[in-house]
């Protein structure tokens, strides 16, 4: 069976217009499951760009590395 591979850069739309940037996690219990943690930014951001750009600069994310949702 494939894996498949959860993007570590969430990035939603909120119901006001504006985006927000979450950081996701994934570690596998003994069963070899995958369990996803997810983590808020507090910021928000006018663009998804500006949140790409944020993510970027500030943890290093890299092109292909963020989901929108």
């Amino acid at each position: 069976m494939a894996e498949a591979k959860t993007r570590p850069f969430l990035i939603e739309k909120d119901r006001d217009g504006n985006f927000r940037l979450s950081l996701r996690s994934t570690r596998y219990n003994s069963r070899g499951y995958p369990l996803v943690e997810l983590e808020l930014h507090e910021q928000i951001f006018k663009t998804a760009a500006s949140a790409k750009a944020f993510a970027r600069d500030n943890f290093g994310a890299q092109a292909g590395e963020y989901a929108m949702k």
